[in-house]
């Protein structure tokens, strides 16, 4: 085998005045030239430092390897490597596709420039041969119109082309390895498929090997050649992808397999008709004339039906810009709209100011990023009750403590996190204080806005679960919205699809799942890699 990198018995500590932590602990990898590894975990589990470590980027002054530690690419020692050396690998042998295109681009600068100055650095071109391979590049990685889209700046593209742009510049210099850092998170399925299947493709014209990066089994399966397992800074299991997915030997390597949600069991179709929507229609101005009159529409939902039922959830699906986050809003009472929307049989634009408190006690959110939805300020305690202060201000300081208590122990929170602040709970522990903090006001119904994207797929799972028991406690209702198919299947009794401010097709779950009807129904259940 033709090994185009081998990392040997590879220790990273990281040290600080007070203490060493150890991220990476004796872990051995190699990959053949033009294939593809993935190295797999959850968060913390030290596959981005492992990465890091490829290319020298850790932190200088408080990273140390030890003396076994290994790192050869092409047969060079790569740890303790001149700076000169290191200079040569990265972005020319060696490339690296970050997880977040926005935070990796420079917001200043227009994309074309941003790729031209890599050819410019490394491969001493003219800055207009340059910009004539800059433009081939993004023809390569499927930019649309790219002689518009080289003069573009980050913040005008898409995630996806954002994530495109990073591809091409990953390999301007037609590098031999190139590490891609869970480059497809938080993108669209059809959008993850189209740059997964992009990659395969570049991998064959380049031949180049791959080290991707990521939690998502799911894209394993398709995607690698050879698949590792971390965790706590160990490779606890690793092979050939089929033969680790039918056979998986660790109790690690089991459980991630099983954190993959499944078909929800029994279905909730016959409840009573919670909220209706008819005709909802929203229009955002997008454009004025010299006397401040709108003089263009955006019409983002378009004359919408939709219907949610007391203790069931309705799953709402579709890509970014489909809509579905205005709808949500709309229904929520906080985005004006045509049409009428009928909760708890009253008409939400019709309410008096103590039926709008009412209405919103009872329709509660959970979003999805738990960390920024919660003050940083408060206490767990304060932020859990917090809604009681509005709604139940009648309650003694006792009454309001027991109820924040058992809003903890029904999310299965210990009460000791009670005085505890956010930055001192995991991801998993802050979304179920987000849950708890929906629950205790006794909602009839609940907006999950991708309540478990942020999270690990072991800690995702743990949160399904929760939210399916809650729900059959305690009879609520759930409006859930995802990009992710499964999370949708697994919570979801029936399930709206939108498209361009269109519902393009509605169904019991199992019905839509099973045998979808519309064809973007059925791209969206392709691109979703099962």
């Amino acid at each position: 085998m033709d090994k185009i990198l081998e990392i040997k018995n590879l220790v990273i500590d990281f040290e600080s005045k007070d203490s060493t932590f150890r991220a990476v602990d004796n872990i051995s990898l190699e990959i053949a030239r033009g294939k593809t590894v993935s190295l797999v975990g959850e968060s913390g589990s030290g596959k981005s430092v492992t990465a890091l470590s490829i290319l020298q980027l850790l932190p200088e002054g408080t990273v140390r390897y030890s003396k076994e530690s290994s790192i050869e690419f092409e047969g060079r020692q790569i740890i303790g490597g001149s700076k000169k050396d290191i200079t040569s690998l990265r972005g020319n042998k060696i490339s690296m596709i970050f997880q977040e295109p926005m935070t990796s681009l420079n917001p200043y600068q227009k994309v074309g420039y941003q790729i031209d100055e890599s050819l410019i650095i490394h491969r001493g071109l003219s800055k207009k041969e340059a910009r004539e391979k800059t433009l081939d590049l993004l023809k390569k990685v499927k930019i649309p119109e790219p002689e518009i889209k080289v003069n573009s700046y980050p913040h005008q593209l898409s995630g996806g082309q954002r994530q495109r742009i990073m591809i091409a510049m990953a390999l301007a210099n037609e590098p031999e390895l190139l590490i891609a850092d869970e480059p497809t998170t938080a993108l669209d399925v059809t959008v993850e498929k189209a740059l997964l299947e992009l990659l395969s493709d570049l991998q064959k014209e380049f031949g180049m090997s791959i080290l991707f990066i990521t939690h998502d089994l799911n894209i394993v399966k398709k995607f690698s050649d050879e698949v590792c397992v971390m965790k706590d800074g160990q490779i606890v299991e690793s092979g050939r992808v089929k033969e680790l997915f039918d056979d998986p030997k660790h109790p690690y390597t089991i459980k991630l397999l099983n954190s993959i949600p499944g078909k929800k069991e029994k279905l909730n179709t016959n409840n009573e008709l919670l909220l209706s929507g008819s005709e909802v229609d929203i229009n955002y101005p997008v454009a004025k004339n010299l006397f401040g009159q709108t003089t263009e529409f955006l019409n983002a939902v378009k004359k919408v039906d939709i219907k949610i039922y007391s203790g069931s959830t309705t799953g709402l699906v579709g890509e970014s810009g489909s809509g579905k986050s205005s709808l949500a809003r709309a229904l929520l009472g906080i985005e004006n709209s045509e049409g009428q929307i009928i909760f708890d049989k009253k008409n939400i634009n019709k309410l008096s100011s103590n039926e709008i408190r009412n209405f919103k006690k009872d329709f509660q959110i959970v979003f999805q990023d738990p960390f920024g939805s919660l003050s940083p300020r408060m206490t767990i305690g304060e932020i859990v009750g917090e809604g009681l202060k509005v709604h139940q201000p009648n309650l003694t300081k006792e009454e309001r403590r027991e109820k924040i208590v058992q809003a903890l122990n029904d999310v299965e929170l210990e009460s000791s996190s009670f005085s505890r602040f956010p930055h001192e709970l995991s991801g998993g522990q802050r979304q179920r204080v987000a849950i708890a903090r929906a629950i205790i006001l006794e909602p009839k119904l609940i907006l999950l806005d991708e309540p478990t994207s942020a999270l690990d797929v072991s800690i995702q799972m743990q949160i399904l679960n929760l939210l399916k028991d809650l729900q059959s406690r305690l009879g609520l209702a759930y409006l859930c919205i995802s990009h992710d198919l499964k999370v949708i299947r697994f919570l979801s009794d029936y399930v709206y699809v939108m498209k361009d401010g269109n519902i393009v097709e509605d169904g019991i779950s199992d019905d839509l799942f099973e045998s979808p009807n519309h064809i973007y129904t059925q791209e969206l259940l392709a691109a979703s890699i099962a």
